[in-house]
């Protein structure tokens, strides 16, 4: 039987797998009794926490299915930064990308590197691990068209290029080696150092690192002996790939180094604003107007091209911006249910009945179920520190432990969750659809279960300090 002949397994539409988690999310609050933990602000952190040994049953508060199409443009409206983001993103990139500079710098770079282009892919992973290890993957989203182009160029297509970013990011951040806002919050929550047990959580990054550029380079390897075998082969047929085109190309011209000195500037200024001024996502969204602006007049564009070109791009991308809204209303529903709290408290009492050698990697697994609902990084920590650093008191686990436990849980997750902004953003950018990013996500991701559980299992045993 040919292979060709077999059917390929059919997946319902994306936006049908996120309104069908919704739905079950609005059902959840039928069915889960209501709770919730008094709330206080802590001296040390000034952040609020929750009383760990004061739950209390509520009155149930089910959210009507009726009112569904209300709580998603709820979803929308609180998730407009990320969106407008993704549009204007898409508008700027596709100004760039009409100047013509990207397809002949990187046409000079494959030129350049010839059969060296693999040693790319773990240089870009590692510098993305290395600049989330501080701040968010979110920051990043607006590098992901550079690198889907980079691969294009190399022979590999979109999935290559967002994996360099943000699956790079994804392990810097995960593994918490700098991060205030996850590892921090955690730390003085269990009254830990700041960012003490350093040397162990680099050391996870580098195994995740390994492990994740080995899976990213077999398949980039793989799709460019068979480009058929690419989970979006049919994105990259619609694409004009390079191989293809070679002679369409443009040569570098001075106007495309200028353009490329400003994208470089901004991008520049970008890394810096989100490190030292703490910039949000509208400052950044600013920032890629400039970019459009600047590189398009610097080309010498017409400001009326420029805004039609701007447009045609935010355009392209307006079905996966959505979905970043959309998907916020899981936890709008679980929050308004009054749900997410009793969750929590089931999972700790849990995590206490199981045998003390699966206790650290139940911790981590249980982290990971969390973040589904709890999508802020410190608004998890101030959530569920509180309960299961008690937990790890009980049972003999080091806080040190549990914060990594934490750290995994918390970062892991948001690339294989429909309700992550940051991957929505990435595939949204690179017209990627959900369901053909878990084809390819699905195995790294229980490579990453392995990997974490080994690395928690571990931690447990040396007690993992320095308490």
């Amino acid at each position: 039987m040919n292979i060709k002949e077999k059917k390929k397994i059919s997946f319902p539409h994306t936006y049908v797998i996120i309104f069908g988690l919704i739905i079950f999310a609005t059902l959840l609050t039928w069915i889960v009794p209501a709770g919730q933990f008094p709330r206080v602000k802590d001296i040390a952190t000034g952040r609020t926490v929750i009383v760990a040994d004061q739950f209390a049953f509520i009155k149930n508060t089910p959210v009507n299915f009726l009112d569904i199409p209300f709580k998603i443009v709820d979803g929308l409206n609180q998730s407009s930064s990320i969106v407008f983001l993704v549009l204007i993103v898409g508008g700027a990139f596709h100004v760039i990308i009409k100047t013509g500079m990207f397809q002949a710098l990187t046409a000079k770079v494959t030129k350049t590197f010839g059969e060296k282009e693999s040693f790319l892919i773990p240089a870009f992973t590692t510098i993305f691990a290395v600049a989330c290890m501080s701040i968010g993957v979110n920051t990043f989203i607006g590098f992901a068209p550079v690198a889907i182009i980079l691969a294009r160029s190399m022979g590999y297509d979109a999935i290559v290029g967002i994996s360099m970013v943000a699956l790079g990011g994804a392990i810097g951040f995960s593994t918490g080696t700098f991060n205030p806002f996850t590892t921090g919050v955690a730390q003085a929550l269990a009254g830990l150092p700041m960012f003490s047990g350093l040397g162990y959580r680099v050391f996870s990054l580098i195994v995740f690192l390994i492990v994740t550029n080995i899976y990213i380079l077999n398949y980039a390897k793989k799709i460019k002996k068979n480009p058929e075998l690419s989970v979006v082969s049919d994105l990259e047929k619609l694409e004009n790939n390079l191989e293809d085109n070679q002679n369409e190309m443009p040569e570098i011209e001075k106007r495309h180094y200028l353009v490329l000195t400003i994208v470089v500037l901004l991008f520049g200024v970008l890394i810096y604003g989100g490190t030292a001024w703490h910039w949000g996502l509208n400052q950044s969204a600013g920032l890629f107007i400039w970019m459009a602006i600047l590189s398009g007049l610097a080309y010498g564009f017409s400001p009326s091209t420029i805004a039609k070109e701007f447009v045609s791009g935010a355009k392209g991308l307006i079905f996966g911006a959505l979905i970043i809204g959309i998907a916020r209303t899981i936890s709008i529903i679980l929050t308004d249910g009054k749900i997410l709290d009793t969750s929590v408290y089931y999972l700790g009492n849990m995590l206490a009945s199981l045998p003390h050698s699966f206790q650290s990697t139940g911790m981590f697994l249980m982290q990971l179920f969390i973040n589904g609902l709890v999508t802020s990084g410190s608004g998890q920590a101030a959530v569920t520190m509180p309960i299961m650093l008690p937990v790890a008191d009980m049972i003999g686990m080091t806080r040190q432990t549990a914060v990594l436990a934490f750290n995994f849980g918390d970062g892991l997750s948001n690339y294989v969750l429909p309700t992550s902004s940051a991957l929505m953003g990435f595939l949204a950018i690179a017209n990627v659809s959900y369901e053909s990013w878990m084809r390819y996500m699905g195995k790294l991701f229980l490579l990453w279960l392995v990997t974490g559980s080994l690395l928690i299992t571990i931690a447990n045993w040396i007690g993992y300090g320095p308490f």
